[in-house]
């Protein structure tokens, strides 16, 4: 049983790691492709580790490139996740903070094109993907995404709402460095950025599920052996055309966890009715797995 357990524990470890990577190669991408050519700064650490490339461009020996100051900037965060939320969380979020890096560096950059509405769009989109695609395998990127951690365990703000309301500053800073132009199309790219990372890490959707069913035990074992939820039960409800006795079950699950609620209503119950609909805010608790 151990053994099983520690080639579990290692092929999970295997996986994050090349998470990791992933993400380091499509932030690379962004920002030398897209974002540096197009005069476009990304959103959170990334984008004030550009602002200060920019503003210590002519100093030097006292110049900080974008790839060094993402990982200077990101030292008090590796702090904070590892105080707020977890060492195995914080370890392998500074091996994704040291790809990024890495990767900035090594991989040269290939003039697409410098138009600044497609360079934002672009960017936004690559680094919203692995950005969620990293956070979605458990992996923070770094900077404004442990604060968004923290903040949406006691707010229930989405990822990319958080992310937004941090980003006035870089928005800012591009109209001073580039031009108010170039502010805007910064904008564009943030919000690009925000919008892919919610499609992507669908972890903080909340969905409110509606099942009615004759066999409300087998499905509630099958629902919370699947995953971790509390369910509500309605008894007493009747079927309109043949007025046969129904039980309606409530609960509310997470998007990210769609695929589990199908598996478990195919295991229990192939024939009940299940109702999903998307939930704009959870008032009490609901349960958030440590990272």
């Amino acid at each position: 049983m151990d053994d099983v357990q520690q080639l579990l524990k290692r092929h999970t470890y295997t996986a994050k790691f090349s998470v990791a990577f992933f993400y380091g190669v499509l932030v690379s991408i962004a920002v030398n492709f897209f974002w540096t050519p197009g005069h476009i700064y990304s959103s959170g650490v990334t984008g004030l580790a550009q602002l200060v490339n920019s503003l210590t461009a002519g100093l030097g020996t006292f110049h900080v490139s974008t790839a060094l100051g993402l990982f200077l900037i990101n030292i008090p965060m590796f702090f904070l996740a590892w105080k707020q939320i977890g060492k195995s969380f914080t370890v392998f979020t500074f091996i994704c903070v040291l790809f990024a890096s890495v990767m900035i560096r090594v991989i040269q950059p290939v003039h697409l094109t410098s138009d600044p509405i497609i360079c934002a769009i672009f960017g936004g989109a690559v680094n919203g993907f692995g950005t969620g695609f990293a956070l979605k395998n458990g992996i923070s990127t770094g900077g404004l995404d442990i604060i968004g951690i923290v903040l949406r365990r006691k707010t229930g703000r989405s990822m990319g709402t958080i992310n937004i309301a941090f980003n006035s500053l870089i928005v800012i800073s591009a109209g001073f460095v580039y031009g108010w132009p170039y502010a805007l199309y910064s904008a564009l790219g943030l919000f690009v950025n925000a919008k892919v990372i919610d499609m992507t890490f669908t972890r903080q959707q909340r969905m409110q599920v509606m099942v009615i069913t004759d066999r409300p035990k087998t499905v509630i074992d099958s629902i919370q052996n699947h995953m971790r939820r509390g369910i509500t039960i309605v008894h007493g409800a009747e079927g309109a055309y043949r007025h046969d006795e129904k039980t309606i079950l409530f609960t509310v699950i997470t998007r990210y966890e769609m695929d589990a609620l199908e598996t478990a209503m195919e295991e229990s119950d192939p024939k009940a009715f299940v109702s999903i609909s998307d939930t704009v805010k959870v008032l009490g608790h609901f349960y958030e797995p440590k990272w």
